[in-house]
């Protein structure tokens, strides 16, 4: 059945496969600015995490899982592919830089849910978010990590009955920061009703996803924007 959210979330994908390619310092494996991740040099000559690609300066780009970024920090494998990128040698790769990568891109998803919240592009509410999806009004479905199953079960038939996905997304927090995020009470379920904001929470949450890997995927997600994996390369001088 044709879907007019899905088409438009479609049509998003479709622009960003033709946004210009960035190379992982890592992997030297390529991607769009909406799949790498930046790292900035500051003025005191210190890395940081620049995940909104809007620091001032010279920036790299890495592709890589927390998990392999952490491990390629430990083995100077990081600062030696940053000093080649940024043609410094005294520069400052803090231990801490995947936790604070993590936080920023957490921080960004959330950051986004509660903008399309004040825009007026999502509703909660397990009776709200049912009616808009059994309507075919939903783009994209998510459900607090808390959220009951059979909670979870019922809305995501309503979404399905209403041409939408197979099942929404399941956020990795508990309600309490769904519901901060958003400035509203007992959050536990989520539908995004514009598409264009679907797909941007959609990159948030895919971006968030991507770097803490596998083993922390959002369950029920779709699949992720252009996850890769570095194994091998990380273990090459």
């Amino acid at each position: 059945m044709r879907n007019p959210q899905n088409e438009a979330l479609a049509s998003a994908d479709e622009a960003e496969a033709h946004a210009p390619e960035r190379t992982c310092i890592l992997t030297r494996r390529k991607g769009s600015r909406a799949e790498l991740i930046r790292l900035a040099l500051g003025p005191d000559s210190s890395v940081a995490p620049d995940v909104r690609a809007r620091a001032p300066g010279r920036g790299a780009w890495v592709s890589v899982t927390r998990a392999e970024l952490d491990a390629a920090n430990a083995a100077g494998k990081l600062k030696a592919a940053l000093q080649r990128a940024f043609k410094a040698s005294d520069l400052t790769v803090p231990a801490d830089l995947g936790e604070r990568t993590e936080t920023a891109l957490r921080k960004a998803a959330l950051d986004r849910l509660g903008m399309e919240a004040r825009a007026g592009n999502l509703v909660n509410g397990a009776d709200r978010v049912e009616q808009a999806a059994r309507s075919g009004k939903v783009a994209l479905l998510i459900h607090a990590a808390d959220a009951g199953e059979d909670g979870r079960r019922k809305l995501d038939q309503a979404w399905r009955v209403g041409g939408g996905g197979p099942r929404g997304v399941i956020f990795p927090l508990a309600r309490p920061i769904l519901s901060m995020a958003l400035g509203r009470e007992n959050v536990v379920h989520v539908a995004l009703t514009d598409p264009a904001a679907a797909s941007r929470v959609r990159h948030a949450l895919d971006r968030w996803r991507n770097f803490t890997g596998p083993d922390c995927a959002l369950e029920g997600a779709e699949p992720a924007l252009g996850t890769l994996s570095a194994d091998e390369d990380l273990t090459k001088e």
